[in-house]
């Protein structure tokens, strides 16, 4: 399997960034981590990152060996890729609410939360760095994206999967991607009347 293009894999953190990952390796597409960070109670399946991508700014070379596989790239990162590469962005959407709910969990987990307050400051920074980087995204010439929602993959998997296989148009196993999602690990979902609510208008990809 092979490609001119890195297959990127983003959103914000807590959106389902790890569980697209999942799916990816599952379907046979190489997929690159280092995996220095260790599936903990949070991602027990694991977090599927690479180090080097915090220092994207000054160190991309590593770059030229990624075509043809996936890598996660945080969406506050997706800035630092150079313009010399072509890329496809599986870009993940979940709902507000949950990624707040998970991000406090895994907060309060490390003893790092800091509660109402700092729940406040983060939704603020979340939703503008999404109109912001779905803007830019529209932007620029090297970039394709497909955004996919968290909630969709769960509840319509059969329809979703085969529109991945299309953007990346590669060969993928749908059947073994379909079987790395586990409900059972998404413990933040809400309740079915809340998830039946359109998407907030910051979710929805600029121009989608």
């Amino acid at each position: 399997m092979s490609a001119d293009f890195i297959t990127v894999v983003s959103g914000l953190p807590r959106s389902g960034t790890s569980m697209m990952m999942q799916m990816l390796a599952a379907g046979g597409m190489p997929v690159i981590s280092d995996g220095l960070r260790a599936p903990d109670a949070d991602n027990p399946r694991g977090y599927f990152e690479l180090e080097a991508v915090k220092k994207l700014k000054t160190e991309s070379a590593w770059l030229a060996g990624a075509r043809g596989h996936a890598v996660k790239i945080i969406s506050m990162l997706l800035y630092d890729l150079p313009a010399a590469h072509e890329y496809r962005v599986v870009f993940m959407l979940r709902d507000m609410e949950e990624i707040l709910a998970s991000q406090e969990k895994m907060l309060k987990r490390r003893g790092t939360s800091d509660a109402d307050s700092a729940d406040a400051a983060m939704r603020w920074h979340f939703e503008s760095h999404l109109k912001k980087v779905q803007a830019w995204l529209t932007e620029q010439k090297n970039f394709r994206v497909l955004y996919c929602h968290h909630r969709e993959l769960l509840d319509a998997s059969a329809k979703q999967i085969p529109r991945i296989s299309k953007f990346l148009d590669v060969d993928l196993n749908e059947q073994a991607m379909g079987q790395a999602i586990e409900p059972l690990l998404h413990r933040n979902c809400l309740d079915d009347s809340a998830a039946a609510r359109p998407l907030a208008p910051f979710l929805t990809p600029v121009g989608g």
